[in-house]
């Protein structure tokens, strides 16, 4: 009888640490107030562990997401705490879409210096500041994702490299009807045009053009996977990389890799049989959790794509 109280007693001990450790997860999420300007009319939390190193990942949820959420499910979050990175976590306000996407497709919002763009630049100045000498990467899903081009496109000297899940390249779209077209169809603009626009964006001298990692499904039915094939390839432009891929083909899914000087510059995953959403291991330490369009795949995206980023 003593012995079952005292296995009982070191549950109840075991479960209590285990809640104050839960709750001590969450509160690790802290509001992100007073950044600025906030034209876009955005909230966003972040996380910032107590020895960092001096990466900032900002990550963008895709439509009908949480954003805190999905950065526990994705697997960055623990990624976060075990490479001790920091968090920036913006959160589309409901009465900015109806859906909670990020609006990719809106030039007001996609624009330098104005709406929900400048809100997140804004986001990720005020906490790179207080990081010295910081490194800025983004990754984005779905409406995120493409959301993520745009910022890579119109700040490119603000990041050192980005990754797109299920996303779109930009500018593929300036209003809802012509976004609607891409998702189904792929851009209307070449490769080459795309880059074209971008590079007219940006000064004559930018050369150091963002790293990218970009992600795909075969079966995704929201996002057309030629989309991805596509910002490959404008990506490919705007550095000017002529040489081929290294292509792998393991199974479940293809990665071709182009590199410069030794150094990884855009990598292409296509997955077999994914459909729209963000891919993640759950047999892998860190490789996140199936949920609302986060599925299980042979390769988690937030392992491989941190691994792609060297954090």
């Amino acid at each position: 009888m003593i012995v079952k109280q005292k296995i009982w007693a070191l549950r109840v001990v075991i479960l209590l640490t285990v809640g104050l450790l839960s709750v001590k997860a969450m509160a690790n999420f802290q509001s992100l107030n007073d950044f600025g300007e906030n034209p876009g009319n955005l909230t966003a939390s972040y996380y910032k562990t107590s020895l960092p190193n001096n990466a900032l990942v900002v990550l963008l949820h895709g439509c009908v997401q949480n954003g805190e959420q999905l950065a526990k499910k994705s697997g960055f979050y623990q990624l976060a705490q075990a490479n001790r990175f920091s968090l920036v976590i913006p959160q589309q306000n409901h009465k900015n879409n109806i859906k909670d996407c990020f609006n990719w497709f809106s030039p007001q919002d996609t624009s330098r210096n104005s709406g929900e763009l400048k809100s997140i630049v804004n986001m990720v100045k005020h906490v790179a500041k207080n990081i010295e000498q910081p490194r800025v990467f983004v990754v984005g899903l779905s409406a995120g994702g493409a959301m993520a081009t745009s910022l890579l496109s119109q700040y490119p000297s603000m990041f050192e490299a980005g990754a797109i899940v299920a996303g779109l390249p930009f500018p593929c779209a300036d209003n809802l009807t012509k976004a609607i077209s891409c998702m189904r169809n792929g851009p209307s603009q070449t490769p080459k045009e795309l880059a074209e626009q971008v590079k007219k964006l940006n000064k004559a001298e930018q050369t150091n053009w963002p790293s990218i990692s970009i992600w795909t499904g075969s079966k995704d039915q929201v996002v057309n996977p030629i989309n991805s094939q596509y910002l490959a390839k404008q990506w490919l432009f705007l550095i000017g990389q002529k040489s081929h891929p290294n292509v792998t083909h393991e199974k479940g899914y293809k990665r071709s890799l182009w590199e410069s000087n030794g150094q990884a510059k855009v990598e292409l995953v296509e997955l077999e049989h994914l459909g729209h959403g963000l891919p993640v291991n759950p047999e892998q330490m860190y490789g996140g959790e199936e949920g609302s369009f986060i599925l299980k795949s042979p390769l988690s995206s937030a392992l491989e794509i941190t691994e792609f980023w060297q954090l």
